[in-house]
């Protein structure tokens, strides 16, 4: 109107504007608060955002992860609600995927959510998972999954947050990777007719001065041949000098198809995730059966403490016997996801409740291997599996 002074918008916006088009390291600094989603989308504006978006994304080293648990409100497991309304928010772009689902929960949904008449198969539900999750996560990114009896999980987002143990209702955890430097994570996949020495070289399992850590879960073992299949793939490993750590489950997926009859429901196998490169560390302790009280948990626990694994950067894996829990603990829930929280408070802690035990008392760090044994030696059961994955 006449007679008032004239807004001072313009020249603001233009200022905003140009340096928002010129200087660099004002928009990569804006940038590091936008979603990686939302960065992609942001990448298209110009050739200036698009170089600040790459610069941002090579910059998020540090994994993440989504867990979930209680009553899903979707026709599908909890967990894979949670990741449709949180990937939105991640700052990230996974490179790799690891989840653990529980198995009742996760076997009931298809059929008491899509009211189906006749049960459908595992087969069935493992494709139609896989395919969600394909939907949901970049497509190169490569996804590991297995079904357990039991889960154990950090919530999302909170890495000084006491970690659960759920040996029973809906519960799952996501973890998520970007490409690190220096870290080569890469997947395996073996039944009965794909186990050979030549694609234990090709995953990196053999010949392979670089490998630090191979975390690996096993199904359907009981099956005839299935100790001998697991002895042949546990031998090579038991003499590296790498973190064997893991256990046995209810089933995984994918499993390939082009395997033959050997990869069909209910035969034997195993899946994994081979973890290489200078910058990881590792290490790990064997809770024996004798370790039943929170006491001689903590104090078990002190050996993976005393390794001095670096924190930052740092995953804590949990892979126990279904028999444990709080039955072996007088009816005391969480004692070993507290006893670790309480040696590492900012570390999150992942894992599951199996069938069946793998790993030892092991360390490994920069140049060397702290702990021998045979393949014997890494099978247990009634046990409980801790380790610390440093990534660099």
């Amino acid at each position: 109107m006449e007679g008032e002074p004239a807004s001072s918008s313009g020249p603001v916006d233009s200022k905003a504007g140009f340096i928002l088009s010129n200087v660099a390291e004002v928009v990569e600094r804006i940038l590091t608060f936008v979603p990686t989603k939302a960065l992609f989308r942001i990448a298209r504006v110009c050739r200036l955002w698009r170089n600040c978006a790459r610069r941002v994304l090579r910059s998020q080293q540090k994994m993440t992860w989504l867990s979930a648990s209680g009553s899903s409100r979707y026709e599908e497991h909890v967990l894979l609600g949670e990741m449709k309304e949180s990937l939105e928010n991640i700052f990230l772009l996974p490179q790799t995927a690891l989840l653990m689902m529980d198995s009742e929960n996760f076997s009931a949904h298809n059929g008491s959510f899509r009211h189906k008449k006749a049960k459908r198969s595992e087969d069935e539900e493992d494709s139609d998972t896989m395919d969600r999750l394909r939907r949901l996560l970049p497509p190169s990114c490569d996804i590991v999954c297995a079904i357990t009896p039991g889960v154990v999980l950090t919530p999302s987002g909170l890495p000084n947050a006491m970690p659960q143990e759920f040996m029973e209702g809906e519960a799952g955890f996501s973890l998520l990777f970007p490409a690190v430097e220096g870290v080569q994570m890469r997947s395996f996949h073996f039944c009965k007719d794909s186990l050979t020495k030549s694609a234990l070289e090709e995953a990196g399992l053999v010949g392979n001065p670089d490998l630090k850590v191979v975390l690996l879960f096993g199904y359907e073992a009981y099956k005839s041949g299935g100790g001998r299949f697991f002895k042949q793939l546990l031998e090579p490993l038991a003499n590296s000098n790498a973190l064997i750590a893991g256990g046995h489950v209810e089933r995984v997926f994918p499993q390939h198809r082009t395997c033959g009859t050997s990869c069909l429901p209910g035969s034997f196998g195993v899946l994994g995730l081979a973890l290489s490169g200078p910058r990881i560390q590792g290490a790990s302790v064997l809770l024996d059966q004798d370790v039943s009280s929170p006491r001689a948990a903590e104090d078990t626990l002190r050996r993976l403490k005393a390794a001095n694994i670096p924190e930052r950067n740092t995953v804590g894996f949990m892979f126990a016997c279904v028999a444990r829990g709080p039955n072996h603990y007088n009816h005391q829930h969480n004692v070993e996801a507290e006893a670790f929280h309480k040696l590492f408070p900012s570390v999150p802690l992942f894992g599951f409740f199996g069938n069946g035990e793998i790993g030892c008392d092991r360390i490994v760090k920069e140049s060397y291997t702290l702990g021998e044994t045979d393949t014997s030696g890494l099978q247990h059961g009634y046990t409980t599996i801790m380790s610390l994955v440093h990534l660099g």
